[in-house]
């Protein structure tokens, strides 16, 4: 690892649950297994891949809003998971999330000045008209007016909703935002108007970004480096521009070849991955990609390949490429 700003190493966590309107036999669903990356001051890392890759269960377990089963995650070099009371509560204001669901993340019965103000108040940050001016600063920084503060959240639009999620997470001035799939509610215009918000607000604020989507497109063009997860792991980790230009894992080049080229004469050959993602609490023996790889051999069925350093810069597990050919 890198002496970056947020370091993640060997993450794991596993859900038990049960079967049954009576709860039968229990079972386990390994949600992440040993993932690791790191993210530098002012970067947007990228965590992509299907719904139920874990992608999410990884963003909440770096911010302790999930607790992980094992690993280690360093921000600033501070051990995030062995911090507790004031240390824990001060690592909490500089790392903050936006949610995915503009809809559900605000609280219907308090007007958005209220749900501005409670983060400040609850931290001690100023007295009433300095978390007041605070708010109005903050809307509009995010391109809202000021008399938003007075409103509910059922009188806006669902991106002006995510923009109030936004604003809700900068009032603290975090340095690092985990944001899940911010984007993926909205309408495609307003989702570019989102992502030129997000990338403003990096620019202007030097902030750092966990950047989780499904869409290996929107990823492209926000982020710098991209982990790239399936069924919990990590497959395949690289700058954004390499992994469109080469990726190594089948899994990777079937999310690119999915993604829309915003080019009308370009000729795209749209990929297509058959079976639907295995299920977590009985993942795949081997590989676990290994039933929908079109590559797949039968060393795949038997044995999850080891995790190969292509390069500085570059990783993947694949036994396309086995360990020591690089």
């Amino acid at each position: 690892m890198t002496d970056a700003l947020l370091e993640v190493e060997n993450l794991s966590k596993s859900f038990q649950v049960r079967r049954g309107f009576l709860g039968g036999a229990a079972g386990t669903v390994h949600a992440l297994s040993d993932i690791s990356f790191s993210v530098e001051t002012g970067e947007a890392f990228g965590l992509v891949g299907e719904s139920g890759c874990g992608k999410s269960t990884a963003g909440r377990s770096i911010l302790r809003l999930i607790e992980p089963d094992e690993g280690r995650v360093r921000f600033k070099g501070e051990d995030v998971l062995a911090a507790a009371g004031a240390a824990l509560r001060r690592l909490r204001r500089e790392m903050q999330i936006v949610f995915q669901d503009p809809y559900s993340s605000l609280n219907p019965r308090r007007t958005i000045g209220q749900t501005l103000a409670e983060p400040m108040a609850v931290h001690g940050l100023g007295n009433t008209a300095e978390i007041q001016a605070a708010v109005r600063g903050v809307l509009a920084e995010v391109g809202l007016p000021t008399d938003a503060a007075s409103k509910y959240p059922h009188e806006f639009s669902g991106g002006q909703r995510q923009r109030i999620g936004i604003a809700r997470a900068l009032v603290l001035q975090p340095e690092l935002i985990v944001a899940d799939e911010p984007v993926s509610a909205l309408d495609v215009s307003i989702q570019a108007q989102i992502l030129v918000l997000l990338r403003g607000l990096q620019e202007r604020r030097n902030l750092s970004f966990i950047f989780i989507s499904h869409d290996l497109g929107v990823v492209r063009h926000f982020c710098r480096k991209v982990a790239v997860m399936y069924l919990g792991r990590i497959v395949e980790k690289g700058p954004v521009s390499a992994i469109f230009d080469e990726p190594l894992h089948p899994y990777t080049r079937v999310l690119r070849n999915a993604s829309p080229v915003p080019d009308p004469k370009a000729k795209v050959v749209m990929a297509k991955l058959e079976g639907e993602i295995a299920s977590a609490l009985a993942p795949p023996t081997g590989c676990h990609f290994h039933p929908r790889c079109p590559q797949a051999m039968e060393v795949c069925k038997r044995v999850y390949p080891s995790w190969v350093q292509v390069s500085k810069d570059r990783g993947v597990a694949c036994h396309l490429f086995p360990a020591g050919s690089t």
